[in-house]
């Protein structure tokens, strides 16, 4: 049986020899390939601004790019060590409201990720009380900064997808999580990151019910379009149904093999599905899902993933390169 893990936790339009170095992506182990900055020069631009403390140099870099509405950009922001510490107060000494809301929000992404890396990925039983202090201090000030980007900006949604995940870490009311998923839905209906965020919080547990979360996705791809990203909800909640269930090989049904079969045709693999920054990821959760089930369509995903991994959702894996490149290798 596959072992698992229940913690967690996706400019420049050019470039030279070196640039193209810097983002040729990595071998890791068992030889699966990582990208730096999803592999997008632009995004290359971004983070190493960032990573210099650059706030005009940042801006700049940002330009192409809507962080009010793309999780994937934004995430690679939120990883990076220090970036709390000093985008805001940059921010603040032009006095721009837009330019505070913008750095409100990588700060407030910054710290939802900050406080899930001092409470580990560990169950809760073995998290000591200073991690949990650490923890909460942390999502306290990412909802606060969140909130006030949302406040600043009314029309954005990714402020609201890492409010879910600030409230479910803080094990906030139920009425809060439901009016944050709301606010997101309202501003974009058929959000994939809001989607996949509430497909976490609904897990059993988190306090879900077995069979919410996939009728949720179900739900929600439903009303997508063809090529539409939604269909991950799909291939996230039947990932999920395993990480749950006692049985490795849940998933391995013909009914849920052709559900997920239909999901990728009508979404990752569809003709109008768009590789925006970010795209390996939509096709490493669908890699894992249909894997799990056993599904021969798997190798048409790794086929077009090239050996490219994404440490979402492999994360649930004890040994989440070894497994990828198992299954690769079966396809």
């Amino acid at each position: 049986m596959l072992g698992k893990l229940f913690g967690r936790g996706e400019g420049r339009s050019g470039g030279g020899a070196g640039e193209a170095s810097v983002l040729a992506p990595r071998k890791g182990k068992h030889g699966v390939k990582t990208l730096r900055a999803l592999g997008d020069p632009r995004v290359l631009a971004a983070v190493e601004a960032a990573d210099a403390r650059d706030w005009p140099a940042l801006k700049a870099a940002l330009g192409p790019f809507e962080l009010g509405h793309d999780q994937a950009v934004l995430g690679q922001l939120a990883v990076l060590d220090g970036v709390q510490e000093w985008l805001v107060p940059a921010a603040d000494e032009e006095g721009d409201k837009e330019h505070r809301a913008t750095a409100l929000l990588i700060s407030g992404a910054r710290h939802v990720t900050w406080g899930w890396e001092a409470r580990t990925a560990a169950r809760a039983a073995d998290v000591t009380r200073e991690q949990w202090q650490i923890f909460y201090e942390r999502l306290r000030i990412a909802d606060e900064q969140l909130l006030e980007a949302a406040e600043l900006r009314p029309d954005w949604v990714t402020p609201w997808r890492h409010l879910l995940t600030s409230a479910r870490g803080m094990s906030l009311d139920d009425s809060v999580k439901e009016a944050r998923l709301a606010a997101g839905l309202r501003r974009d209906p058929l959000n994939a990151d809001i989607h996949l965020e509430w497909i976490s919080q609904l897990q059993p547990r988190w306090g879900g019910q077995p069979g919410e979360a996939l009728e949720f996705a179900r739900k929600a791809f439903a009303a997508a379009p063809d090529g539409h990203r939604l269909g991950c909800a799909v291939a996230m909640a039947r990932v999920e149904q395993w990480v749950e269930s006692d049985d490795g090989e849940c998933l391995q049904d013909p009914r849920i093999r052709t559900e997920l079969r239909e999901a990728a045709e009508r979404s990752v693999l569809h003709h109008a599905y768009v590789r925006r920054p970010g795209w390996h990821g939509d096709y490493n959760i669908f890699a894992m899902a249909l894997s799990l089930a056993g599904s021969s369509i798997a190798s048409n995903v790794f086929r077009e993933l090239d050996g490219v991994y994404t440490e979402w959702p492999w994360t649930f894996m004890a040994d989440p390169e070894k497994t990828y490149t198992r299954f690769r290798k079966t396809c």
